[in-house]
């Protein structure tokens, strides 16, 4: 039976969609359809340059902006020089984005076309490979095996970093040991902070370094100091988003078909909130929240309230967990009030860092963490591995606080505050950070934190009459008229709003059977003695809400995902932009592609330099020189779109819902889309 041939084509690794992907070649910018092309410097493009930045990197730091453009007649020296056979480096870091493996194969394609001899390493398991020397010879069998598909499956990937004088010395020697002319760094910007470095401690050894934007937060997005978009996205983005958009627009479609579950679905995205935007324009979800736009949030009612009575309220600055919850309430209870006790919620995962009291026990604890790794041989989570004993370390310090005014790290406030939140959350915010002094977002369970006080706040709001679902208005008659009742004479007694409203909601005062049978026996529908109607007992067991959630978390089924054609066409034609990079001898560039946002007649491919792209920022509790994330502009056309678009979205009005249906990722056929809908929008900016 194995032997089938049947039975051997249906369970062969291979199938179809694999065997197309494989075979598909991505159109090229015109400039590689050249056989030589060279850099032009565009020092128009200025940037706001750290003066840290230039102390740490002199030798990079006056990097420009280079366009890469074709050169029809060279001169046989740099036609030398551009064809000579070179030994290159590429390594993965960080995790896995959708398009990587083309990023190396344009990197390797664009090389054999200038010299056959040349040979590329892939270094093994991410940074740990450049320091510990492992490494395999990439071939053309390997790179068709792996052409425009996802993960990071050929090289595989790892976190380690090179952030330390002894690993900054091994990475030189492997360097040195393989021949290398170049290495190139595909990686978010912690890596792209490594390629910095190393290229600029690489320079006397004659070694160029490229770096290569990727993550699918999409927080690697470069602009001038002019606002000019140089880089609009990183790779990786529009798979992530469009797989994670599949699989909530198919949630939407079970919610307004099964019409009693809140879906509650987290994406990731440590800091930045690109993706649940993304998410929003793709699904039309009835909720998503934007971090971003929470940051700066002023409750304008606190301030009128305020100011009508002469006082400032300062709690009506910065929004708080209590106020976003009942933000989120409001738009539950207004679709419940015409019958739609279910929806989408969509959360970034990183939504607590734009929570101010939030944001100030991440920035205190993290600094704790960090002095106390740095004073004792041992580390805190190891000494303090129960909850109870970090929270009794906590409330040694605050007790330290008020025996000594010159220790203000954390004070008895702050320790009570801390006690008032729940005890699983506390442990979120006390849990281990990552390789790089990071905040663990995706660890903590974001969703639950919000969706506990949303569910407190709507138990109340339950207990108060306000939340309730709204009754049909012809369901409610044919209710009873079957049982035999005057649907007018008992609709003013049951409802608040019997007049020309479509849906009917009970009045506040009943909120059980019993509080419905003194409603009835008041206005003389029954006695004290006779049962409330069967048909009325059934109109408000319909009326009471019952919050039922799912929660989902989308992240790693996304960043895994085969890349889309958007994705397939900008890795391709970055690997190819390394080349021209490594070949016109540039070092501490990075790979990006111009006007991403625009048609692909207009791509351009560039080398932006990293250095002036860096700055101060506080990591493990001391400041230090990374490359800057990009956060969700506010200003921005996309957001501006998708907050327009909340009210409809929610759809809190009788009749359908607003949902878009993004469907699967389509490799092939017209009906794919060109880019993120992110971009397309933003374009109508420029």
């Amino acid at each position: 039976m194995l032997k089938h041939p049947e039975v051997q084509k249906v369970t062969d690794n291979i199938n179809q969609e694999v065997i197309e992907r494989r075979e598909y070649k991505p159109p090229v910018c015109k400039v590689f359809s050249s056989s030589y092309a060279i850099l032009e410097d565009k020092p128009h493009f200025k940037f706001d340059v750290d003066n840290e930045a230039g102390r740490c990197l002199p030798g990079i730091i006056d990097n420009k902006v280079q366009t890469i453009v074709e050169l029809q007649t060279p001169e046989e020296t740099f036609k030398e020089q551009f064809n000579k056979k070179r030994k290159i480096g590429i390594v993965f870091s960080g995790g896995p984005a959708p398009g990587g493996h083309n990023v190396i194969a344009g990197l390797y394609d664009a090389a054999q076309k200038a010299n056959p001899e040349t040979i590329i390493y892939g270094f093994l398991l991410g940074p740990d490979g450049i320091i510990e020397g492992e490494a395999i010879e990439i071939t053309g069998s390997l790179v068709d095996r792996f052409r425009n598909l996802g993960g990071f499956t050929m090289i595989k990937t790892g976190r380690a970093k090179i952030d330390t004088k002894e690993k900054m010395e091994l990475s030189k020697e492997t360097c040195k040991r393989f021949g290398l002319d170049a290495l190139v760094i595909v990686g978010g910007d912690d890596s792209n902070t490594n390629a910095a470095f190393l290229a600029q401690e690489m320079l006397a050894d004659g070694i160029q370094v490229i770096g290569v934007p990727k993550t699918i937060d999409g927080d690697i997005q470069v602009r001038d100091s002019n606002g000019r978009i140089l880089c609009a996205m990183s790779f990786g983005f529009h798979t992530a988003a469009r797989a994670f958009a599949m699989e909530i627009g198919n949630l939407c479609t079970d919610s307004s078909s099964d019409v009693k579950y809140w879906h509650i679905c987290k994406v990731m995205g440590r800091v930045a909130s690109h993706l649940a935007l993304e998410t929003a324009l793709q699904t039309h979800a009835n909720i998503t929240l934007i971090g971003e736009d929470l940051a700066d949030y002023v409750d304008k009612e606190r301030i009128e309230k305020a100011a009508a009575e002469g006082i400032i309220n300062y709690h009506a600055y910065g929004m708080t967990l209590r106020h976003l919850s009942r933000m989120i309430c409001d738009g539950i209870v207004r679709r419940a009030a015409v019958g739609k006790n279910y929806g989408v919620i969509v959360i970034p995962e990183g939504v607590l860092e734009f929570i101010n009291e939030i944001q100030i026990f991440i920035i205190k604890l993290n600094t704790i963490i960090s002095e106390y790794n740095q004073t004792h041989d041992t580390d805190f989570h190891t000494d303090f591995s129960l909850l109870e004993e970090k929270l009794e370390y906590l409330r040694r310090l605050a007790g330290r606080s008020q025996e000594d005014n010159s220790f203000t790290i954390w004070n008895m406030r702050d320790h009570e505050l801390f006690n008032d939140i729940p005890a699983f959350f506390q442990e979120g915010l006390l849990m281990e950070r990552d390789s790089h002094g990071n905040f663990q977002f995706s660890q903590v369970e974001t969703d639950k934190v919000i969706l506990g006080m949303v569910r407190d706040y709507l138990n109340s709001l339950k207990e108060n009459g306000t939340y309730k679902i709204g009754i049909e208005r012809s369901y409610y008659r044919k209710t009873l008229d079957k049982g035999g009742l005057d649907p007018d004479y008992l609709g003013p007694i049951l409802f608040q709003n019997y007049d020309d409203a479509q849906f009917f909601l009970m009045k506040p005062s009943i909120m059980s059977l019993k509080t419905l049978k003194q409603a009835l026996v008041k206005e003389g529908a029954i006695s004290e003695t006779e049962k409330v109607p069967e048909s009325i007992e059934k109109i408000y067991h319909k009326s009471v809400p019952k919050f039922k959630t799912q929660l989902h978390f989308y992240g790693y089924d996304g960043r895994g995902n085969d890349p889309t054609r958007f994705d397939c066409m900008y890795t391709y034609n970055l690997g190819l932009t390394v080349f021209s990079l490594i070949a016109n001898g540039a070092t501490g560039q990075m790979a990006a592609i111009r006007n991403l946002e625009k048609d692909f007649s207009q791509w351009q491919p560039i080398g932006i330099p990293i250095a002036p792209l860096m700055h101060l920022e506080e990591r493990k509790g001391k400041l230090t020189l990374v490359l800057e994330k990009s956060i969700v502009d506010i200003n921005s056309t996309a957001f501006k779109v998708v907050k327009a678009f909340r009210e409809k979205w929610l759809a809190a009005t009788p009749g359908e819902d607003n949902y878009r249906r993004p469907g699967p990722i389509r490799f092939t056929g017209r009906s794919e889309e060109d880019r993120p809908i992110t971009l397309g929008l933003n374009a109508l900016d420029s």
